[in-house]
């Protein structure tokens, strides 16, 4: 039977799951909705998984690539990480979860959901009406509210900020929704439209939340206050903190660790081996500067490799019916940052400014 492979956020850090074909196996994650929500837990693991292959997409060519090892081991001395970082893995997860389950939704996936038709018949604006099928985003919002908040049990600042990270991820999916109208006239005039609300590419919501990783505000907790301990005037000071932020903005507590240099502990890699762009079509200001980044600024050299890569190539439709295809030899020139000669790779010429990834 083929497996693959899901990576689920828990309240400890993110843990693999296998999802079987016709068989999975409900880890803690899963079974933190009431039991009769179970129906949506395939659903909840594709989102789950949906946002970690975005996160990955997202920093590609950063410091910190959202690795599996890292996003496993985001305990250390058994205090959650409450880095920049974090909060955008919560953020990104919790969308993933919302938007899986809304689309699910909208698609008939669900005996007890369908499109959402509460605004259909009302006037919109001038010309048009609502109409159509909208996403259900309501539900999808109700539904993975309560697999992925369910997991914060506690009130300390980091189970706040956890809280306050998944919600800005579904206000994401909110956020980015699109408008889709359709004519309604004598011969095309389209005198009236007929319009709904449609998800966006989960790419755009991956797009929006880096944004707002990039803005994230660091929240710093009245010390004083907090050393009351679970009182009611720490638990005080700890809502009060994060009542001043915007709900659609990330929030972090801790400067994120050097990621240019390895630490087995909190499950970090460096940059060294790492590859990065200097060339290429169609390339973005950030991807051109990727050598510099993870190399130069890290401590490192630009290392320059010619391989042969084998491709299949002018393919054939051959009566009836099969494809043949040569295979190409193509040599391409890749580049990694690798050490210099008789440094250290724990001595980076040039340390993390900022938040650099």
């Amino acid at each position: 039977m083929k497996s693959h492979t899901f990576i689920i956020f828990t309240s400890i850090g993110i843990y693999c799951a296998t999802f079987h074909t016709s068989a999975w196996s409900v880890n803690n994650f899963l079974m933190t909705g009431p039991k009769a929500y179970l129906t949506y837990s395939t659903s909840v693991a594709v989102g789950a998984h949906s946002g970690i292959e975005e996160c990955k997409h997202q920093f590609t060519w950063e410091r910190w690539n959202c690795p599996e090892s890292a996003l496993q081991l985001s305990t250390h001395n058994r205090l959650r990480s409450a880095t920049r970082e974090t909060s955008f893995v919560h953020a990104i997860s919790s969308a993933g979860v919302m938007y899986t389950l809304t689309r699910n939704c909208s698609m008939g996936d669900f005996d007890n959901c369908g499109c959402d038709d509460s605004r259909n018949g009302r006037v919109g604006g001038r010309g048009w009406v609502w109409g159509g099928c909208s996403d259900n985003v309501e539900f999808g919002e109700r539904i993975s509210k309560l697999f992925v908040d369910a997991l914060e049990t506690g009130q300390d600042a980091r189970a706040l900020m956890n809280l306050h990270n998944n919600e800005a991820g579904r206000l994401s999916v909110k956020a980015t929704m699109k408008r889709t109208c359709k004519c309604h006239g004598v011969s095309g005039s389209c005198s009236i439209q007929t319009c709904w609300l449609q998800l966006a590419e989960f790419r755009e919501i991956g797009n929006y939340l880096k944004i707002k990783y990039d803005q994230a505000q660091k929240l710093e907790m009245d010390k004083k206050r907090m050393r009351a301990g679970n009182s009611a005037d720490s638990r005080g000071a700890t809502a009060e903190t994060f009542s001043m932020v915007l709900a659609t903005e990330l929030v972090f507590l801790e400067d994120s660790p050097d990621y240019c240099v390895r630490n087995a502990s909190l499950g970090l890699h460096g940059t060294e081996g790492r590859e990065c762009l200097q060339s290429g079509k169609n390339l973005s200001q950030w991807e051109r500067r990727s050598c510099r980044r993870l190399c130069t600024e890290c401590g490192l050299k630009v290392e320059e490799k010619r391989t042969e890569i084998v491709t299949s190539c002018n393919c054939k439709f051959h009566w009836c019916c099969v494809v043949r295809c040569q295979q190409c030899k193509q040599v391409v020139t890749k580049h990694y940052c690798s050490r210099r000669d008789g440094s250290s790779p724990s001595t980076p010429r040039r340390r993390n400014r900022g938040h650099k990834r």
